[in-house]
């Protein structure tokens, strides 16, 4: 029995290990993947979560239930030492151990990276799982709460200004689904008024969304600013301390909630913590076939997919290209791999990994988006459908294409779920005050008297 150790149960990691269930005979290699989630979050599906148009676990695939062979470790690597064929685990609880492979695929997947910005450790939120999209969706419905019962002025204000940090697909699909959340809210809060909102969008470039050419790029900017948001291009976030954010361009003001999706970094492990060769951005260094290595120097029964590889890209047309790290390589080299590492084992002929791209396509709030396929562009309605269509087929497994459809269509028959449940995030504090009726300030909390 080969031991396959699998670092990562992202898309890359959840769909090599799903597609060696299928290949490989039971006798013929045990396949282990170490992961601190117990699932695989299906990314593209994020800013939908933040706007409540998908439930939160849908946004998540359980690889108990779909990986049924596979041996699963709630944990952390945080070494690789190949020279020995070993690797660090630092399980959710206990102790540290090591644990030994034969045959290693690296999938640790990127993090999100940030900068020593006062303030922004302890006010930002990121948006690359799902409970940081949960979060921002009750962090927005609690400020609507609040602010609806609090007069004209800087407090209000401050509740209902939004903050998002960078203009890539995360932080503009994430943003124009808050924006649309936001607006159709209001119908709810005869309070407040659609004036009160102040959404504002930064990017240090001088434009938003370069996975698209500049005319998209801009018409996108555009429409977000006819819908009331502030887009700030050429501009940085200087400071976030105690919610005022100040911007390099010298604007300033308050707001409760602050999104950073400035970029991805490379996985500590994979850029500081392992003995396999990486480039000079701390990703490690691929083949075409997707082993880890050189051509002329391959790292024997190592293999590399997703945001933490250097993956040449055989469909572009500039030397030295290397894949984008987007979940439409990530899954499609996950099943490469699976073939890959199957070949190899029975001795086989092993592929080098191709893919032309499918196009982009972004949504931007309910009923709006963006496509872009070469020169070809569609926008609002007709893209927004087209976003839904895709990723439906995309998101794996049966179960949950239908669990996402279901939710689809009781929106568009009820409307969306607006109830916050931020509280969960805090699980014990009822159950810690039931037990102390009186807060230091001597307001009542549980009055077992009272009638």
């Amino acid at each position: 029995m080969r031991e396959i150790l699998i670092v990562g149960g992202g898309h890359a990691g959840f769909y090599t290990a799903w597609g060696l269930e299928k290949a490989l005979r039971t006798d013929e290699a045990r396949v282990t993947i170490v992961d601190p989630r117990p699932y695989m979050t299906y990314q593209p599906f994020l800013p939908e979560v933040t706007a409540g148009s998908i439930e939160a676990r849908h946004a998540a695939v359980s690889m108990r239930r779909h990986l049924r062979s596979t041996r699963l470790i709630a944990g952390t690597v945080t070494e690789i030492r190949n020279a020995d064929r070993t690797v660090t685990v630092r399980p959710v609880n206990g102790a540290d151990y090591e644990l030994r492979y034969d045959i290693l695929v690296v999938t640790a997947g990127a993090v999100t990276r940030t900068f020593p910005i006062p303030g922004l450790a302890q006010q930002a939120i990121g948006l690359k799982h799902v409970e940081e999209a949960v979060a921002i969706r009750d962090r927005l419905l609690t400020a609507f709460d609040q602010a609806a019962s609090l007069p004209p002025g800087a407090e209000r204000q401050k509740l209902l200004t939004v903050t998002f940090v960078g203009g890539g697909f995360s932080g503009v699909e994430g943003f124009g689904e808050l924006l649309s959340l936001a607006a159709a809210m209001l119908k709810s809060y005869p309070e407040l008024k659609f004036e009160g909102l102040s959404f504002h969008l930064v990017e240090a470039r001088n434009r938003i969304l370069p996975e698209v050419s500049d005319k998209p790029g801009a018409w996108v900017a555009r429409s977000l600013e006819r819908r009331g948001a502030h887009v700030h291009l050429n501009s940085q976030l200087i400071s976030a301390e105690d919610g005022h954010v100040v911007l390099s361009s010298g604007e300033a003001f308050d707001s409760a909630l602050i999104v950073w999706t400035a970029g991805n970094a490379s996985n500590p492990v994979v850029h500081n913590h392992t003995d396999l060769p990486v480039d000079e951005r701390g990703l490690l260094v691929a083949r075409a076939d997707l082993r880890v290595g050189t051509d002329s120097d391959p790292v024997p029964d190592v293999w590399a997919a997703g945001d933490d590889a250097a993956v040449p890209d055989l469909a572009s047309p500039g030397a030295g290209a290397r894949t984008v790290p987007n979940a439409q390589h990530a899954v499609r080299q996950g099943k490469r791999l699976a073939k890959n590492i199957t070949a190899s084992l029975r001795g086989g002929k092993v592929r080098d990994y191709r893919h032309s791209g499918l196009g982009v396509v972004a949504t931007l709030g309910l009923g709006r988006g963006i496509f872009q396929y070469k020169g070809i562009v569609i926008k609002g309605f007709p893209a927004w459908l087209m976003h839904r269509g895709y990723h439906v087929l995309a998101v794996p497994t049966w179960e949950r294409k239908v669990r996402v459809l279901t939710v689809w269509l009781t929106a568009a028959l009820f409307g969306r779920d607006l109830v916050s449940l931020a509280a969960v995030q805090h699980p014990r504090d009822a159950f810690v005050t039931s037990g102390n009726p009186w807060r230091p300030d001597k307001t009542r909390v549980n009055d077992h008297t009272a009638a």
